[in-house]
């Protein structure tokens, strides 16, 4: 499926209010509703759009840490990204897991309820022997930008 400016449209709108009704949407990509909804449907069936969830403010729930985490693993074979990721899968609190180039391995995002957890956390990982040489953490303090949506416009050349 090639995707046109419409269908640009309807998952740039949808990535910001994931609520929204299809009559709303038809309206702000310029289509009927009938049409509107058929697009979203086979965007949906087409694996563009994999789900839709509330945005949670994590601040409001009490006391809260954010980390990066820059993990270096010990070999490089297949199976030991394989044991590490099947760990990293099992743990609640990484919420983000990117397997990047570079110095290091893998940069883990976590959240915990605070800096003991997180420590707990890490410790138990060590102990368990999955591979990891080690790690570094960066506990973020404030977060002055976080986008919640992708600059889709971009994609198709448009700004």
């Amino acid at each position: 499926m090639t995707l046109d400016k419409i269908d640009i449209r309807i998952l740039s709108e949808l990535q910001k209010n994931g609520r929204i009704t299809n009559v709303e949407l038809a309206e702000l990509v310029y289509l009927s509703p009938s049409p509107c909804l058929m697009r979203v449907k086979k965007l949906q069936a087409e694996g563009y759009i994999t789900g839709y969830a509330a945005q949670i403010d994590v601040s409001k729930l009490g006391q809260s840490l954010m980390v990066f985490t820059e993990i270096t693993l010990k070999n490089h074979r297949q199976i030991d990204f394989a044991r590490f990721l099947a760990a990293m899968e099992k743990i609640d609190q990484v919420i983000e897991c990117h397997l990047v180039s570079g110095g290091y391995d893998y940069l883990v995002k976590f959240v915990t309820a605070g800096i003991t957890e997180y420590q707990t956390i890490m410790e138990n990982l060590v102990e368990r022997d999955i591979g990891i040489d080690k790690y570094f953490s960066f506990v973020i303090l404030k977060s002055p930008i976080v986008k919640k949506h992708l600059p889709l416009a971009s994609f198709l050349g448009e700004d």
